[in-house]
């Protein structure tokens, strides 16, 4: 079985009872067990939380696994807690921004970052073999409690930036009924007036969908332009993501914030890792500093493996996950709220700092398939033999120099997602309909 059977972009994740059960639950516990002495476990606020923790714990425990489980917490707080904690991996049980009925397990390496490629297959190896060994009666793991791993993280936070409370914006945070609420302890601690949307925990997500996009900010955003709030922040389900709003009530596109934290954090010589659907925005605006860009494929675990490496001074994706290598490999959206709320106290505003870049008009859409692998088979061929400049690091990338489309499946969804981007709105057209067409003939 292909690890991307059990394993997508972002874990393992699916609907509660087909996809993700109980059962995979114990058995990714025990697949777990087989190299770790200790693993940190905590969860979102989904209903369906509590089972699928307690399957993963007991399948730790009963091979020999002890567990150190910190209750509802964000996914960076589960991954911050790995070290904390000296244990050898960490599972956050999320499905981040998916809808409420769905779940999944996240794990996590020691450095912060997501399991790679290798450490997932092994698990899926042992996955596939049942091969459990399972623990003498008296050789159980334990599972203990740990409370204090939010109010960690929390100090974690302050402790890396630097804001003068008499300097600090007033902020709003809609925590989207998540499990973000250490944002809101941290940007208390360093002084911000702070005031919050839909901030009770409710793994039904009552409030708005959990994925912080401009269609489901929309009360942030009408909140924040009412009230004398300098900026918006938002976050999905288990807090991974964070997305902003400017003090006039403006969503910022993904694309814009990444520029925003590339330009701040990068200097001259340096590299900024994001993935091969980013907007040329960022290279461009990283150019007029002297930075430059380096490719991945799309999720955060690969942002995070380019952001190892000693010229990478930040890593981002447009959908909201910021990855600043000098603190953690995680995408940590506490972290980068209060990362944003540095750039604004010490400097121009966050609307000030979108007007300074140019607006790139880029077009997205997705398209159901049946079979995407034999689609993305397909428009290999025909791309390659049609145009000069293609990159198939994830899916098939054209660069026509004053534009680019990306065709690439979901690693979550039988779906294809169709990118295209220009310089002028009549160029990018132009190009997005000349990539969907070539999907529609491949599918």
């Amino acid at each position: 079985m292909e690890r991307r059977s059990y394993f997508g972009t972002s874990g393992i994740r699916g609907r509660v009872g087909d996809d993700v059960t109980a059962d995979l639950a114990l058995h990714v516990g025990r697949a777990l067990a087989a190299k770790a002495e200790t693993v940190v476990v905590g969860r979102d606020p989904r209903p369906s939380g509590t089972m699928l923790v307690d399957a993963l714990a007991a399948g730790l425990a009963e091979c020999g696994c002890d567990v150190v489980d910190i209750g509802p917490a964000a996914t960076p707080t589960v991954a911050r807690a790995v070290a904390w904690r000296d244990a050898d991996a960490g599972v956050a049980v999320t499905a981040s921004h998916n809808p409420p009925a769905y779940n999944g397990l996240k794990c996590w390496q020691p450095s912060g970052q997501a399991f790679d490629g290798a450490m997932q297959d092994e698990i899926v190896e042992r996955l596939v073999a049942e091969s459990d060994d399972l623990a003498a009666w008296d050789e159980t793991g334990a599972r203990r409690e740990w409370v204090s791993a939010r109010e960690r993280h929390a100090e974690a936070i302050t402790s890396s930036v630097d804001v003068d409370p008499e300097d600090a914006p007033n902020v709003v945070v809609d925590l989207g009924n998540g499990a973000g609420g250490v944002s809101v302890d941290a940007l208390t601690a360093l002084g911000c007036d702070v005031e919050t949307l839909n901030a009770q925990p409710d793994g039904r997500f009552p409030g708005r969908p959990s994925e912080p996009t401009a269609a489901n900010c929309e009360s942030l955003c009408d909140l924040v332009a009412a009230t004398d709030a300098d900026l918006g922040l938002a976050h999905d389900g288990d807090a991974d993501r964070m997305m902003a709003v400017t003090g006039d009530g403006t969503f910022v596109s993904g694309d814009a914030l990444l520029a925003v934290f590339a330009t701040a954090l990068a200097d001259a010589g340096d590299r900024v890792a994001v993935p091969v659907d980013t907007s040329m925005l960022v290279a461009d605006a990283l150019a007029d500093v002297g930075a430059d860009v380096v490719y991945t494929e799309v999720g955060d675990v690969y942002v995070a493996e380019r952001a190892v490496a000693d010229d990478v001074a930040f890593g981002g994706e447009p959908s909201g996950a910021w990855i600043f290598p000098d603190d953690t490999l995680c995408p940590d959206g506490p972290l980068a709220a209060a990362n944003l709320v540095e750039l604004v106290a010490n400097g121009p505003g966050l609307a000030e700092r979108i007007d300074a870049f140019p607006s790139y008009p880029i077009r997205r859409t997705s398209r159901d398939v049946a079979d995407k692998t034999a689609v993305m088979e397909h428009l290999h061929d025909t791309v390659r033999d049609a145009y000069d400049d293609v990159d198939t690091l994830d899916g098939v990338r054209v660069d026509l120099g004053d534009a680019w489309f990306l065709l690439r499946p979901s690693g979550t969804e039988p779906i294809i997602r169709v990118t295209a981007e220009a310089r002028d709105a009549e160029r990018a057209d132009e190009v997005f309909a000349e990539a969907r067409g070539l999907l529609d003939e491949a599918a």
